[in-house]
């Protein structure tokens, strides 16, 4: 008898955020479609954080498929230095028209870590470039996630992910997101600085990797204000934010003044195909012109530019600007609303605490003690959940929904009705 595809996997694969020892077999998924997953049983699961985020139409799309496939018959790949092609300069011309403030020109890569990296290298060679070396130190919120690789790792809080690489990382200033209390303290910290900071790296409204941490948009506009008036460069990671996520297109369009650098990625393509996007100001990419070649961006991947994911990110953008498209979304923020007030309100079992919403995403946290990435409360959950045919993946003791935009009110209530289970099902266990 064949060996299963679970058993399979386990003989050769390593996996993401994964402790292999004594881990339960994984459940192979072979179908997608809308908001659910089914295995190769026939089991169905709602995918109820669109796939780590990235998925917004739903899965198996069937535009996003035929734009791909037809693509695919034409051209799949090609080296993006002596040569270009359609999609990505059609991409880039749409991207550009959307996108918050007057950005000007894309940079593309291939996924949300190497975004970061590029929007970094480009902050520190900008100033290298207008010969001033000095300005070389990065300044980054606490609580922050922006990747895996090297940069993006040491822009990201300090902890568990970074714990071992921790002599690897270069320095960072670090800063709380603002409020009432802290606001004129952070500005002390960045005077303190005497003009070395590069640019200021953020997650704007949310930082969910963070735990979902939501920030008000009225003190960060007064820290970017008073950054920008400090001649600091200004990164947003959109990453996760981007395309619809947080109730309007792009984070960033609530907060003023607007970046000098966006980075894109995860819904960029609906969640059909790998690709990232650093796109910048005018100023940024002036600062590279020159007859010296040394001042040139010396930044690259295999994948730049493929004409398979640049396809797929306009077909998204077509689906994301339909009319039907925008209403789901507020629909779905509507449905959240409704499930706290109606629901988790009403709860008397003192569990859900601080829940909050923005755009599609619904977030809470249960008090059951420290809230820690491997608490093992977040894999109680996510077994149960499995269980019951829905895909969770809580953040330690945060429980979050992110779900595609394609889900129905029979899925969401399913979903709500298992939230509300949670008390029981930790009690006996």
């Amino acid at each position: 008898m064949a060996d299963s595809l679970s058993e399979r996997d386990a003989r050769f694969i390593w996996h993401p955020y994964t402790q292999h020892q004594n881990f339960n077999a994984l459940i192979p998924i072979v179908k997608g479609e809308g908001a659910l997953l089914f295995d190769e049983e026939g089991n169905s699961y709602i995918d109820a954080i669109s796939s780590w985020w990235v998925n917004l139409h739903g899965h198996g799309h069937p535009y996003i498929a035929e734009r791909i496939y037809k693509q695919a018959l034409a051209l799949e790949q090609v080296i993006f230095t002596h040569f270009t092609h359609e999609p990505a300069v059609q991409l880039a011309e749409r991207l550009l028209k959307i996108l918050p403030g007057h950005l000007s020109r894309i940079f593309y890569s291939d996924n949300g870590s190497t975004a970061v990296e590029v929007a970094l290298k480009m902050a520190i060679q900008f100033w290298q470039n207008k010969d001033q070396p000095k300005r070389n130190k990065i300044l980054a919120f606490e609580h922050a996630y922006h990747g895996d690789t090297f940069g993006a790792m040491s822009v990201s809080a300090r902890g568990l992910f970074t714990h071992s690489f921790q002599d690897f990382l270069f320095d960072v200033v670090f800063i709380e997101t603002p409020n009432s209390e802290n606001l004129e303290k952070i500005k002390s910290i960045i005077r303190s600085q005497e003009g070395q900071i590069a640019a200021f790296i953020y997650e704007p409204l949310l930082q969910a990797a963070g735990g979902m941490l939501m920030y008000e948009a009225a003190f960060m506009n007064d820290l970017l204000s008073f950054v920008q008036e400090e001649n600091i460069l200004c990164i947003a990671d959109e990453v996760l934010t981007g395309f619809g996520r947080t109730g309007g297109l792009f984070a960033s369009a609530s907060l003023s003044p607007s970046p000098d650098i966006i980075c894109l990625s995860k819904g960029l393509t609906g969640g059909s195909m790998a690709l990232g996007v650093t796109a910048c100001k005018q100023l940024v990419f002036d600062a590279f012109l020159s007859e010296d070649r040394t001042k040139t961006f010396f930044h690259g991947h295999s994948f730049t530019a493929n004409p398979l994911a640049c396809t797929a990110a306009l077909a998204s953008l077509d689906l994301l600007e339909e009319h039907s498209c925008g209403k789901q979304i507020q629909w779905i923020h509507e449905q959240h609303q409704d499930f706290i007030e109606r629901d988790l309100s009403q709860s008397d079992t003192g569990l859900f605490v601080n829940t909050r919403i923005l755009g599609t995403i619904l977030a809470f946290e249960l008090n059951t003690g420290r809230n820690e990435y491997t608490n093992q409360v977040s894999t109680l959950i996510m077994n149960q959940a499995l269980r019951e045919g829905i895909y969770l993946r809580p953040l330690g003791n945060t429980v979050y929904l992110m779900p595609p935009y394609c889900i129905t009110a029979s899925q969401l209530e399913k979903l709500y009705q298992f939230i509300l289970t949670i008390p029981d099902f930790i009690r006996k266990s």
